[in-house]
């Protein structure tokens, strides 16, 4: 089939009955590139990536716990390495968090120190006991303490104590504190230590809440589907009703804590104590008057928007209806979220492997060993980093692809008892047979407009400070086109496999039909998918608010005087990401509905032959918006014949 293909209005119009495969280069291709992905998996194994990546090596080209082969011009290469498994680093605090490597010499030793070595006598001592070197492999441990060159050939003093990791072996401070500065550049909105201790250990001491806090989350989600399941008819109105007073309550409650917090400051108190209780004042007056505004804006986006919720009951009752026939649908999110974690490891591990391959070249600055990929090996990384966004969006497509094969045949399927047993188990399968290509295709099209946008975000933010205002002005234009082209382009997407389920049409063929459906319902689109959208974000906005309550009251009751930010802030985070996991589903629900019911009405009338596949309480709204019509038209016709009269007369 052409790309170009069209699709012919006919009576004789019946959805989901030919079935054929589409857009097979594209799946040629995608295997093609995937194929590409394993080799450079495998090249960076049969290159000894693997095993210099888990054993770890020295800072002359040694790989710890083997005997290694000596490289040309490195004076301490070549060692027979067998019984020194760990690596230890001499300075191992020093990070360079720019380069992502720890900025320090690298030795293979049999043991790591495990107690605080604060003199070279100890050294000394650790090296004749244990075996295991310290310094440098060219100076003897009888001359630690006397040696020229013992601060840079020496570690650090005093040696942390260190344990091994479990699987890399890599001797780790136990104790973190040495890492005060890594934590610190990462904070950079910070410039007192101390407010780092105290969030670290705000942090520390509410753990057992913020676990709570996000199981709590996760039970008001899957309440929240409940809800959609079984009472879909009143759930914008109760939805609508508990947001709002929620959110006027919500503000009220915290006006009253910031108070009651005001009380509990005094000057009695410890000075750590007073300054946190400080902290906790502040932080209550910003989020007390961050949820003031927000309940303002709330409260008029609701009083705009009142007449239009009527038009989204009707599809949210049929989408409910959805889900009780597929009740597989909200278990969606987890099977996507496993895949993409599964597939990150995968690719994360293989990026490792390459960061570790390469041939051996010593640094002229430091004079120590590492491996660098030249030529054409160094476009593997980005080979493989467009293989990251392409198969993320592939999987996330077959995802939408998934729930709109289910969802079609639930409305195109005039007897629900002729479903097959489980539909989401056949959408897969017809994904699978014969719409991977499709699938393929919108993914591609989503990373070709992906790549140079986040090109530009790394430009922006290596250039940030150094670049006129007019190029950050242009750079940020392009990044925010780019944006908007990415949601719209995943929006007809998502329609294009929608269109795709329905007629087994390609991908070209799919996003034109549906685009010309949906400039052809514009209006219902933008009211449909405004409030639908809107409701559904209240409902995200429902389950952050009560979470984020309820971590208030519970951290207030907690009475300990630690900072409340970060904790909220994880837990609110959380919560969003669960609430977006499963709400997305029952918004592409929503979507599949709609563009079926344009569909419905655009190749149905009602009349014998050609009777509508949609619901009933889909049927009553046409019914109602047909009346709505004929009686707006029949008051113009009115109006109009009124107004020639009076110009006869006036004549």
């Amino acid at each position: 089939m052409g790309c170009c293909g069209s699709t012919q209005k006919t009576r004789e119009w019946k959805p989901l009955e030919q079935r054929k495969c589409t857009d097979i280069p594209w799946l040629l291709l995608f295997i093609l590139f995937n194929v590409g992905m394993l080799c450079i998996c495998g090249f960076a194994i049969a290159t000894g990536a693997a095993s210099r990546l888990i054993s770890g090596y020295d800072s002359y080209g040694n790989t710890c716990g083997q005997k290694n082969a000596k490289i040309p011009g490195i004076e301490l290469s070549g060692r027979d390495h067998t019984s020194r498994k760990y690596v230890f680093f001499l300075d191992p605090c020093n990070i360079d968090i720019l380069g992502r490597k720890i900025k320090s010499v690298a030795l293979c030793v049999s043991k790591c120190p495990d107690a605080e070595l604060k003199t070279y006598e100890d050294l000394t001592k650790f090296a004749t006991v244990n075996g295991s070197d310290l310094c440098s492999y060219d100076v003897q441990p009888d001359a630690y303490s006397s040696h020229a060159d013992r601060a840079t050939k020496c570690p650090t003093l005093p040696v942390h104590p260190s344990a091994s990791l479990p699987v890399f072996h890599r001797c780790i401070p136990v104790d973190i504190s040495c890492y005060a500065k890594f934590a610190e550049a990462f904070i950079t909105f910070v410039s007192d230590n101390s407010v780092v201790h105290r969030v670290i250990a705000g942090v520390m001491t509410s753990k057992e809440i913020i676990m709570g806090l996000c199981l709590l989350a996760l039970v008001l989600s899957l309440i929240l589907m409940v809800v959609i399941r079984y009472i879909s008819l009143v759930l914008v109105w109760i939805l609508t009703a508990v947001v709002v007073f929620g959110s006027i309550g919500g503000t009220g409650i915290l006006w009253w804590l910031y108070v009651d917090q005001s009380k509990s400051v005094n000057a009695t108190l410890p000075a750590m104590e007073l300054e946190v209780a400080k902290d906790n004042q502040k932080a209550l007056l910003i989020y007390a008057i961050a949820a003031t505004v927000f309940t303002v804006i709330l409260l008029l986006l609701m009083f705009f928007m009142r007449k239009r919720v009527a038009l989204t009951i009707a599809l949210f009752h049929v989408a409910g209806k959805v889900f009780t026939y597929l009740p597989l649908l909200a278990l969606q999110p987890f099977w996507t979220f496993l895949t993409l974690m599964l597939f990150w490891v995968y690719w994360i591990t293989v990026l490792l492997f390459l960061g570790t391959a390469g041939s051996p070249v010593q640094n002229n600055q430091t004079g120590l060993v590492e491996f660098r990929m030249d030529g054409p090996l160094q476009y593997m990384v980005w080979y493989h980093a467009v293989g990251l966004i392409w198969i993320s969006e592939f999987i996330l497509a077959c995802q939408q692809m998934t729930v709109a094969g289910a969802v079609v045949t639930y409305y195109f399927t005039r007897d629900k008892s002729q479903m097959p047993f489980t539909p989401i188990v056949s959408s897969v399968l017809r994904l699978m047979r014969y719409h991977l290509g499709t699938v393929v295709k919108g993914a591609f099209i989503i990373t070709l407009v992906e790549i140079p946008r986040l090109i530009l975000t790394y430009i922006h933010s290596q250039l940030k400070g150094r670049e006129n205002a007019c190029a950050r002005c242009m750079l940020k234009a392009c990044i925010c086109c780019l944006w908007c082209l990415e949601k719209c382009l995943a929006y007809l997407n998502m329609n294009a496999y929608i269109a795709t389920a329905i007629n087994s049409t390609n991908f070209c063929t799919s996003a034109r039909d549906a685009f010309f459906i949906l400039a052809e319902n514009a209006l219902r689109v933008a009211a449909i998918n405004s409030v639908g959208d809107f409701v559904l974000f209240l409902g995200k906005v429902l389950i952050v608010s009560c979470t984020a309550f309820a971590g208030v009251l519970s951290l207030n009751y907690q009475r300990e005087y630690t900072v409340w930010v970060l904790p909220l802030i994880i837990v609110c985070v959380f919560a969003f990401l669960v609430a977006h996991c499963f709400l997305s589903i029952f918004e592409i629900v929503v979507d599949v509905l709609f563009l079926c019911f344009a569909i419905d009405t655009k190749y149905n009338d009602g009349s014998p032959g050609r009777e509508y596949y949609m619901d009933k309480a889909l049927m009553e709204f046409v019914e109602n918006t047909r009346k709505a019509t004929e009686r707006y038209n029949k008051s113009e016709g009115e109006s109009r014949e009124m107004k020639s009269m009076t110009g006869g007369t006036l004549a």
